[in-house]
């Protein structure tokens, strides 16, 4: 199973808490984290993208740095590992994406992917005036498929005449073309989504959630795995999966529950309100995803293994065993304190890991 590792380019990373561990994304902190993560052989490390935070007393996510000239750094600050930056489709032409993972296609002499993501929070978008109403959330997919496909056609042959709904080239160029594929991650879960994923992404994100529950995502990458059967393409289920470890299981838990005491729910509150904004009913869309998993209470978005460093290991095994995981995306609780942890304590019990160990 791959591992990587979600970088903290947001304050406050991934717990939306006043308890937990408080800081600001600087370089320095990201640095350390990825190149932690190339010393432990990480797969790959990931960076997202957020322009509206969602405020509260944590101030959660108010601070942030940009995905793609954060990555560029990394580039030049790492050798080995595969490094994805976030793009917001409705921020940047695809033509300039494209020639922009060019350039980190360049730095890092063939590393770098790109995680493209539609756009769900309505307020990133209409402070800025480029919000393109409510349609937006029915059409969406499309958008993004054809934003893939021009990408695609130039990073292949240099130029693109694509003519679509939403794009139109006219003899648009961009040279050089890169020196390795540039691979594309999604984080897609309705219907509509996870059939995008299969037929345009290597890799999909998949919906796992609750505490301690390693195959939690085996309904989510099912999902994906129909999808990619139906089309005859092979796109990856990666899952994404918070660690909070400690010597024993009581110790560990005991700082899952002091993070729970300080769940910022004004924070929380208003995350719940923008996603209510896409009018899909489907179970696993951005409005009922959390309900659906049990999740919508905790003071984080994604699964949580809580327990001593044998327990996680063990659970991260389980999790791998899921059919049709590729690999899991890791976030800290306190990320410089967790990567020592994960690589010192937790992957040289992994099974699942002994071949990359070896490596």
């Amino acid at each position: 199973m791959q591992v990587g590792v979600f970088i903290p380019i947001g304050n406050n990373g991934w717990l939306i808490s006043t308890t937990s561990p408080q800081y600001m994304p600087t370089w320095d902190l990201n640095r350390e984290v990825v190149q932690k993560a190339e010393r432990y052989g990480f797969d790959f490390a990931l960076s997202m993208i957020k322009l509206h935070g969602f405020g509260g007393p944590s101030r959660y996510w108010d601070y942030n740095l940009e995905s793609f000239t954060l990555m560029a750094g990394l580039a030049a600050a790492t050798s080995r590992i595969q490094l994805f930056a976030t793009c917001a489709v409705l921020t940047l032409p695809p033509p300039f994406a494209a020639r922009m993972a060019v350039t980190i296609d360049e730095i890092s002499r063939g590393r770098f992917g790109i995680n493209i993501i539609s756009g769900w929070q309505r307020r990133e978008y209409t402070q800025m005036g480029i919000w393109p109403g409510a349609e937006h959330y029915r059409r969406r997919y499309d958008y993004c498929a054809e934003y893939v496909t021009i990408m695609r056609e130039l990073w292949a042959e240099g130029r693109s005449d694509f003519k679509g709904d939403f794009f139109r080239m006219d003899d648009c160029r961009c040279l050089p073309q890169p020196s390795a594929k540039i691979p594309i991650i999604c984080a897609a879960q309705s219907d509509a989504g996870t059939k995008y994923a299969a037929e345009y992404c290597d890799y999909n994100f998949c919906s796992g959630g609750q505490v301690n529950q390693p195959r939690a995502a085996t309904e989510s990458v099912a999902r994906l795995v129909e999808a990619n059967s139906k089309i005859g393409k092979d796109c990856g289920a990666l899952l994404l999966q918070m660690i909070i470890a400690d010597e024993t299981d009581a110790a560990a838990m005991a700082k899952w529950e002091h993070y729970k005491a300080g769940i910022d729910l004004e924070a929380i509150a208003y995350r719940d309100a923008q996603a209510e904004d896409d009018p899909s009913r489907d179970p696993y869309s951005q409005p009922l995803r959390r309900k659906t998993l049990g999740v919508d209470k905790l003071p984080t978005n994604q699964g949580v293994f809580v327990g001593s460093y044998a327990a996680v290991a063990q659970m991260l095994d389980e999790m791998a065993t899921v059919p049709g995981v590729r690999g899991v995306m890791l976030t800290f609780d306190d990320f410089l304190v967790g990567m020592e942890q994960f690589g010192q304590r937790i992957q040289p019990l992994m099974t699942c890991r002994a071949q990359a160990l070896a490596a």
